[in-house]
C-alpha cells in the first residue's frame, strides 16, 4: 500500500455532478443569507435569481432548489407565487385611524411605518381604537399591510349622531364620517328620541365584523338647528368634560385666598417694577406678564412672569389628577373648557391688575443687539400695573391716541396703577423694538415663520355666526410671542446647564419638534414641483431651507397653499423627556413654561425647576414624566381637533345663508373624488365633487396631484384660481359642496 494511500479515479461525469451539486449548495446558502437580510420582503424565483446573479443556464436548477426548499419547509411560499423567510406571525400594536373612504392605517406604538388595514380586515375595530394587527409579508415599495386580530382598547365609550327610525329597528348615524358603522338602538333604549334629533349614545355592545354595535341613548341634545346643539355635539363627540367632579370643586374652594408670609419665603419681590399683561379682549385668565427695565450698562432686563400654579395645586391631589386627565384647556369657538376650575384659573392664579400674585419669573439680561448674556429664574411675587388687550397695545405702539377702544369699537378705558399713559407707551415701544430684534435674529438663524392665516368667527348673543374673517396678527401678538419663546428656550437651556454642572441626568419635560422624515419630504417635493416650483433637497435638512422657499413664494397666488403644505410637512410637535430640540424654531433646547393655567406640561416644568433649584434632586414625579408627556400630547391633539371642528361648524352654519352665491376660490386639495376649494377671505373650504365636473371625463394624476380632462385636456392643480357656487350645506356632517362656475 505504501504511505501514499489509495487513489480512486473519478469519472468526468461524476466530477461534473459534484460541481453542480456544490454550486447548487452555494446558491442555497446565498439564498438563505439574502432572505435573512430582507426578512420582511417576498420575491419571485426570477427576482431572487437576479439578486444572486444566477446565470440563465443555471436558472431551471435554481428554480428547482427554491421549490425544494419550500417543500422542505426551509422557506415559505406567499401570495403570487412569491417566497420569503419563514417567521412566526408578527403582530404590532397601535391606534387605528380610519379614513372616510373606509380603509385605515394603524399608527404603531413602536414608531415604525404605518400599517394599512382594508375595511374588510378591520373586524369590529373603529376609528381611534387601540388594536393588535397581524402583519402580512410586505410587498416591495408598499406600506406594510395587516389584519386586526385583537381590540386592546376602545377609543370611545359613546358616540354622537342623528337618531333615525327604521321599519324594523332604530339606529344612530354617527356625526363622524370616520365612524363607518351605524349604532343599533332598541325600542327600550331610545329615551324617547325623535327622528332627526342629535343624541349621545353609550355603547353597550361592540358587535362584530357582521353585526352593528348596540347602544343606549344617554342624552338627547335636540334638533340640529336648535341653538347650541352644534357645539354640544362636538363636546360630546370628543368626550370633553363639561363639569369638574364635586371633590375637585370642594378642594378648590378650600384654598385660602390670601398670600401668607410663609408663601413669600424665598421669593423675589418684584412688586415695585412695572409689569403688565397683554391678552385677547375676551380673555378670562391672565397667566403671563412682562416687564422691561433699562440697565446702567445700556443692556435691558426683560422679565417674563408666569402665574405660579404649582403654589396652589398639590401633586397627586384631586385637582392635580383632574388637570392631568384634561391635559389642556380647550378653546372652542363660543366657550373655553378649562384645565383648572375658575377659582384658580380666573382668580387666585390670574395675574389681574392691581393685585399681588405669586409668580415664577425668568429675568433675562439682553444686549441692545438681542444677545442673552445672563438670566435668573426665580419664584417671585408681582403686582401688574395694567391689563391691555392686543389691540390696545398695538394702537399705543403705532401712535393711535384712541388706545382705549376695544376690539369691537367699545370704549375700554385703561386702568393704570402707579404710572402714566406716556410711561406705559414708552415701555411698550421699548418692548416692541426688542421683540423685532429677537425675531430678526431668529429668522437669520433659520427659524421658520409660520404666519398661516387663522379663521375667526364672530357670533351674536345666541351663538349664531354673523361674520367670518381672518384673525389679525398684530405687532403686539408678535411682541408677546417673542418674549414667551425666549423664556421657554432660556428655561430649557438652564436645565442643560444644570445637567453639565452636576454631570448627571436631570429628568425634564421638553417640547420637541423633529425634522421631517423622508416620506414627508418626498411628498412635499412632489407637491411643490407639481405647482411649478423647484425645491431642491440638500443632504442636510435645515429649517432655513423651508424659510428660504417660503420667502421665494411670498406674494405669489400660491403663497397660502404652500404655507399650509409646509406646515403639513412638518412633524407634529410633542412633549417628550428627550431633549431633541425644536426644528421649526431652530432652537437646540426648548420647553413649555409659560402657560401653567392651561397646559399641564408647564405646571410640571415649574415643579421640576423648583426641585432642581433647591437641589432637592429629582422629585417623585420624575418617574411619571414619560406618562405625563404621552397624556399631554394626546390631549393636545384632541383639543386641536375639537377646536377646528367648532370653527368648521360655525363656518358651515354661516355659509347656509349663502346657498347659490358665488365666490372666488383657490384649489387647496386634489383627490381622486374631486377638488377641495378654499375661499381665501374666510378660509371656508368645500368640495367640488368629481361627478359635478361634467364638462369632461377627469382622471386623477397621483404623481402630479392634479385632475386631467381626457378629451379637452383641461387640468386642475393645487393653487389654481377658480370661481365656485355654494350648492349644498350639510350641517350635520360639517361639509360644504361647491360647483365650478
Amino acid at each position: 500500500m505504501g504511505g501514499s494511500g489509495l487513489r480512486i479515479p473519478v469519472s468526468g461525469l461524476h466530477k461534473k455532478e459534484l460541481t453542480t451539486a456544490k454550486k447548487m449548495k452555494t446558491y442555497e446558502e446565498e439564498l438563505i443569507r439574502f432572505l435573512d437580510a430582507h426578512p420582511d420582503q417576498i420575491y419571485k424565483a426570477r427576482e431572487l435569481a437576479k439578486h444572486l446573479h444566477v446565470s440563465n443556464r443555471d436558472y431551471q436548477d435554481f428554480k428547482r432548489i427554491v421549490h425544494g426548499m419550500v417543500e422542505q419547509g426551509t422557506i415559505a411560499r406567499f401570495k403570487g407565487n412569491r417566497v420569503g423567510r419563514i417567521r412566526r406571525p408578527q403582530s404590532i400594536t397601535g391606534i387605528l385611524h380610519v379614513k372616510t373612504q373606509g380603509y385605515g392605517f394603524v399608527i404603531r406604538d413602536d414608531g415604525g411605518e404605518d400599517v394599512f388595514v382594508s375595511q374588510k380586515n378591520m373586524a369590529s375595530a373603529l376609528h381611534r381604537d387601540r388594536v393588535r394587527v397581524l402583519l402580512w409579508a410586505k410587498s416591495i415599495g408598499k406600506l406594510p399591510e395587516g389584519k386586526v386580530i385583537e381590540i386592546l382598547g376602545r377609543g370611545r365609550e359613546r358616540v354622537v349622531g342623528t337618531f333615525q327610525e327604521g321599519r324594523t329597528f332604530n339606529y344612530v348615524v354617527p356625526d363622524e364620517l370616520k365612524m363607518t358603522r351605524d349604532v343599533y338602538v332598541s325600542r327600550e333604549n331610545g329615551a324617547r328620541a325623535q327622528a332627526g334629533q342629535k343624541v349621545v349614545v353609550d355603547i353597550v355592545r361592540w358587535g362584530s365584523a357582521r353585526r352593528m354595535p348596540e347602544g343606549r341613548i344617554a342624552e338627547v341634545l335636540g334638533f340640529p338647528g336648535d341653538a347650541g346643539v352644534d357645539i354640544l355635539s362636538i363636546i360630546h363627540q370628543f368626550n370633553l368634560p363639561l363639569d369638574f367632579p364635586p371633590q375637585v370643586m370642594k378642594q378648590t374652594e378650600a384654598i385660602p385666598a390670601g398670600i401668607t408670609d410663609s408663601m413669600l419665603e424665598g421669593r423675589l419681590d418684584l412688586r415695585n417694577i412695572v409689569t403688565l399683561t397683554i391678552d385677547p379682549e375676551d380673555a378670562r385668565d391672565f397667566d403671563d406678564a412682562v416687564s422691561l427695565e433699562e440697565l446702567p450698562n445700556r443692556n435691558m432686563k426683560l422679565g417674563v412672569h408666569i402665574a405660579d400654579v404649582s403654589a396652589y395645586v398639590t401633586p397627586g391631589s384631586a385637582v392635580d389628577k383632574e388637570a392631568l386627565r384634561r391635559g389642556t384647556s380647550v378653546y372652542l369657538v363660543d366657550r373655553v373648557i378649562p384645565m383648572l376650575p375658575e377659582r384658580l384659573s380666573g382668580d387666585l392664579c390670574s395675574l389681574r391688575p392691581g393685585e399681588d400674585r405669586l409668580t415664577y419669573s425668568v429675568l433675562m439680561e439682553l444686549t441692545p443687539q438681542g444677545n442673552l448674556v445672563d438670566y435668573d429664574i426665580r419664584e417671585s411675587i408681582i403686582r401688574s400695573r395694567c391689563r391691555l388687550t392686543y389691540k390696545q397695545a398695538y394702537r399705543m405702539i403705532t401712535g393711535n391716541r384712541d388706545s382705549g377702544i376695544g376690539a369691537r369699537g367699545k370704549k375700554s378705558p385703561l386702568k393704570l396703577e402707579g404710572l402714566s399713559e406716556k410711561e406705559l407707551r414708552d415701555t411698550l415701544l421699548r418692548m416692541h423694538r426688542l421683540s423685532r430684534i429677537l425675531m430678526k435674529r431668529w429668522r437669520a438663524s433659520g427659524s421658520i415663520d409660520f404666519d398661516v392665516p387663522e379663521a375667526e368667527v364672530v357670533l351674536d348673543d345666541k351663538g349664531f355666526p354673523v361674520e367670518l374673517k381672518i384673525r389679525e396678527r398684530l405687532d403686539s401678538h408678535i411682541l408677546i410671542e417673542s418674549f414667551m419663546l425666549l423664556a421657554n428656550r432660556t428655561v430649557a437651556e438652564s436645565i442643560s446647564r444644570i445637567r453639565q454642572e452636576r454631570d448627571q441626568k436631570v429628568p425634564f419635560v421638553y417640547r420637541i419638534h423633529e425634522k421631517p422624515n423622508e416620506k414627508k419630504l418626498d411628498t412635499f417635493t412632489r407637491f411643490v414641483r407639481a405647482m411649478g416650483y423647484d425645491f431642491q433637497l440638500r443632504k442636510k435638512i435645515t429649517p432655513r431651507m423651508f424659510q428660504d422657499f417660503l420667502d421665494h413664494v411670498k406674494g405669489t397666488p400660491h403663497e397660502i397653499i404652500i404655507e399650509d403644505i409646509v406646515l403639513r410637512t412638518m412633524m407634529k410637535a410633542i412633549y417628550s423627556t428627550r431633549d431633541a430640540g425644536h426644528f421649526g424654531l431652530a432652537f437646540k433646547h426648548y420647553t413649555h413654561f409659560t402657560s401653567p393655567i392651561r397646559r399641564y406640561p408647564d405646571l410640571t416644568v415649574h415643579r421640576l425647576l423648583k426641585a432642581y433649584t433647591r437641589r432637592a434632586g429629582p422629585p417623585k414625579l420624575a418617574a411619571k414624566l414619560s406618562e405625563i408627556c404621552d397624556i399631554a400630547t394626546e390631549r393636545e391633539i384632541v383639543a386641536q381637533e375639537a377646536e377646528w371642528e367648532s370653527v368648521k361648524s360655525k363656518q358651515v352654519m354661516f355659509m347656509e345663508q349663502h346657498l347659490g352665491d358665488e365666490f372666488e376660490g383657490v384649489v387647496s386639495g386634489v383627490v381622486s373624488f374631486g377638488l377641495f376649494v378654499e375661499i381665501p377671505e374666510t378660509l371656508v373650504e368645500g368640495l367640488v365633487h368629481i361627478k359635478d365636473l361634467d364638462d369632461d371625463y377627469y382622471v386623477y394624476d397621483e404623481s402630479h396631484f392634479c385632475l386631467i380632462g381626457q378629451n379637452k385636456g383641461r387640468t386642475y392643480r393645487l393653487g389654481d384660481p377658480v370661481r365656485v357656487q355654494v350648492v349644498r350645506v350639510l350641517k350635520e356632517l360639517r361639509k360644504i359642496d361647491f360647483i365650478l362656475v
